[in-house]
Formats: structure tokens, C-alpha cells, sequence
């Protein structure tokens, strides 16, 4: 049976090949950028006055002068101005551009002004202190945002800054979720005694959004024509589908059966994992096929674990870092498969991330999922886990 790293490879030898688009700057939050942002000019591009205070001549100050006649103001916004007495001072504010003529600024706190006349009060004045000089950032035609960064409103404001109106960004995916299953109701409808109410692809659909991407719900009974006749319309209008439910070998389980019918390879059935071993996953020239385990458990932590990764390399960002935790009490699990752990998370004084063994009732344990913070990856190779050892956790 397949590894978890075995299939995660897989899974990221198939990503999809998205185009690019140009978005309005005030659209493209979330999105992926595809076109590096370059600075226009030199980050400052003036030397910039950092502290509110007064603007002198060092070479003055250094001879022992201590009192300046203020010969007028330099605001943020305004013109350069010209200090044309090395005996005077300007008063300046932070992010104006420096006068011509002076070479350091002493703060407001640093001195008194009576009657036009600033003193300076302290010793110790530096040459070129508080003056944010032009380019020491960065300078004219240097990369600011490169190609696979996520526009977070940082970066937002840096596209801003250098006048970039429109960006040119990675096309969203077209995804569909689909819930498998005549015992499945949707959320407004009062489900039967042996009926359950819709939640997989509402969780699967909230999961996207944080990514920037929206799906469309839908949802196939249990007849292998019908599920036939859906998903061949729904691949032909989709670029991912992911399902929910009809993956094991209970009678009415025809997802695997179906897709292959409809030209979908499969790449993988079942890894050597709990829960979400009966996880199937196929492709087509440019289309591809998640078909989770419908129990929610096996389904929350198929997304976290391969369907969101895949989708993040496929938008073309970098991998999420990883994230560990120590154990926080022993674990013991005998079968020779990868255990995904429910856990929470706690930070601790020292430093630590504890992560706490959550007991429940195996894959079909929803509610269970409302205490976890993340799925601790418990390696094959092992069946007792101290308290301490450390394992990589997955999850928001």
C-alpha cells in the first residue's frame, strides 16, 4: 500500500498548469503574483527628514554653536527648501524631504525654541543622524514582490507604492465539491432517522476560501448512472473536482469505477494511513480528481494533509512551513501505518507547542474535530510515542 510520502508526491506531480490574468490592485488580495513589482524609483526617493525637529549645518554645531535662529519650516509634501545660513536652522518634519543645505536633524525633544530662537540641549549630536537616506532601502529597478508571493496587504501597500494599478496574478481554479450518498440531507432540510445533514463539502468550501478560492456544492445520490451523467458535466466545467463519500468497497460506492469510466487515470487508491486510507486520486490532461473518504474525519484531514497543499503549489506559492509539536502525553498505536492524531495545541512559557492527544470515536467522530487545533503525523515505523518526542501537526 502507498506511503504518505509516496502519495503526497504524487499528488505534486500532477498540479494544474494556470494561466495568469491581470486584476485591479484593489482585486488582487489573496492572489498569487505571476509578474515580479519592481521598484520605480529609489526606496526613499529623497533624502527624508525621520525625526520632527530642526535641520543644521554639523560644521556649525561642531565649532560649539548651540543656538540657531529658525529661518523657516520644512513640511512633508512641500518643495525642497534651502538653508542659505550655516548659523541658522529650518524646522523640519518627519517624512519631508531634506533641505538643501543641511546635513543632520536634532528632534524637538533635544532642544527648547523661544522667541525664533532653537537651543540645542543635549550633547552628543551625531553627523547625519535622523535622516533616512535616499535608496538605503532599495534603489530604482530592484525586485520588491517576486513572482509567487501571496498579496497580503503588505504587499498590497508595496505594489501601491510604486504605482502598480493592475497585477498580473495566477488564474483562481474552478473547483467543484461534491457529497456522495442518499443518507446525506443538505443543512435547511429535517433529516430522516437514517438520514445526516450535509457538512464535508461545507467544511472542504470553507477550507478554499481562506486560500482566496470558491467552489459550487453539489451533491449525487447513490445511482451509478446519475453519478455518471454528473460528473462527466462537471468535469467538463471544472478544473478540480473534489468528492466526498463512494470511495471504499461498500456496494454503492462507485466513484472509483465511475471516474475511470469517464477517462479519469487513476494515479492512487488507499494509503497506508488512519484515517483516510480509501483516498482516491486521478487526472486528466488538464483536470484533476480528489475523492475523499466520506467520513468526516478521514475527509478534514485529507484536505490539510493533500487537497490544500496541492492547491497552494498549484496557484504557484511555496509550501507552508511546517509546524511541530511535542506530545504532551505517551501514544501508543500498533498497526504499521502512518497515524494522523487528533490534537490540541497549547503554547507554553518556555517555548513549547504541546500538542494534547484528543480521545474519540474514530473517522466518523465530527464533533470531535471541534477541540482539535491539528492532526499530529505519527510515523509508521514506530507504535509507542513518548511524551516530549516531537512530530510535524497539520492543520489552519
Amino acid at each position: 500500500m502507498l506511503s504518505v510520502a509516496d502519495a503526497f508526491s504524487i499528488t505534486q506531480q500532477h498540479l494544474l498548469t494556470l494561466p495568469a490574468e491581470t486584476v485591479l490592485l484593489t482585486e488582487a488580495t489573496g492572489r498569487t503574483l505571476r509578474e515580479a513589482v519592481r521598484a520605480d524609483r529609489d526606496f526613499p526617493p529623497f533624502n527624508r527628514v525621520a525625526m520632527d525637529g530642526i535641520g543644521i549645518q554639523f560644521s556649525t554645531y561642531a565649532t560649539g554653536q548651540r543656538i540657531f535662529p529658525v529661518a523657516g519650516r520644512q513640511l512633508a509634501g512641500q518643495p525642497q527648501q534651502t538653508l542659505t545660513d550655516a548659523g541658522a536652522c529650518l524646522e523640519v518634519m518627519t517624512g519631508a524631504i531634506l533641505p538643501d543645505g543641511i546635513d543632520t536633524v536634532v528632534r524637538y525633544e533635544d532642544i527648547t525654541v523661544t522667541d525664533g530662537q532653537a537651543t540645542v540641549t543635549i550633547s552628543g549630536i551625531e553627523l547625519g543622524q535622523h535622516i533616512h537616506r535616499q535608496a538605503v532601502d532599495r534603489r530604482a529597478g530592484d525586485e520588491l514582490l517576486p513572482v509567487g508571493t501571496r498579496l497580503d496587504p503588505s504587499a498590497i501597500a508595496v505594489a501601491a507604492s510604486v504605482g502598480q494599478a493592475t497585477l498580473s496574478v495566477t488564474v483562481l481554479p474552478r473547483v467543484a465539491l461534491i457529497s456522495t450518498g442518499d443518507e446525506l440531507v443538505d443543512v435547511d432540510e429535517t433529516p430522516l432517522p437514517y438520514q445526516i445533514r450535509r457538512s464535508n463539502t461545507y467544511m472542504l468550501r470553507a477550507s478554499l476560501l481562506t486560500m482566496g478560492i470558491s467552489a459550487t456544492l453539489h451533491h449525487i445520490i447513490d445511482d451509478e448512472a446519475v453519478l455518471a451523467d454528473r460528473l462527466a458535466s462537471l468535469l467538463e466545467t471544472n478544473d478540480v473536482l473534489i468528492l466526498s463519500g463512494g470511495v471504499s468497497a461498500g456496494k454503492a460506492d462507485f466513484v472509483p469505477a465511475v471516474l475511470t469510466q469517464l477517462g479519469v487515470q487513476k494515479q492512487f487508491h488507499q494509503i497506508a494511513q488512519r484515517p483516510g486510507k480509501p483516498l482516491w486520486f486521478g487526472t486528466t490532461a488538464d483536470k484533476t480528481v480528489f475523492a475523499l473518504p466520506g467520513n468526516p474525519v478521514s475527509t478534514v484531514l485529507c484536505a490539510y494533509r493533500y487537497v490544500l497543499p496541492y492547491l497552494r503549489a498549484s496557484l504557484g506559492l511555496a509550501p507552508a512551513p511546517p509546524r511541530y509539536a511535542q506530545l504532551a502525553t505517551p501514544v501508543t498505536f500498533k498497526p504499521a501505518v502512518t497515524y494522523f492524531l487528533p490534537v490540541r495545541l497549547t503554547s507554553e512559557p518556555d517555548g513549547r507547542m504541546l500538542a494534547h492527544p484528543l480521545p474519540g470515536s474514530g473517522s466518523a467522530d465530527f464533533a470531535n474535530l471541534l477541540a482539535a487545533d491539528a492532526f499530529m503525523e505519527l510515523p509508521a515505523d514506530q507504535s509507542s510515542f513518548g511524551a516530549g518526542e516531537a512530530f510535524r501537526v497539520w492543520g489552519n
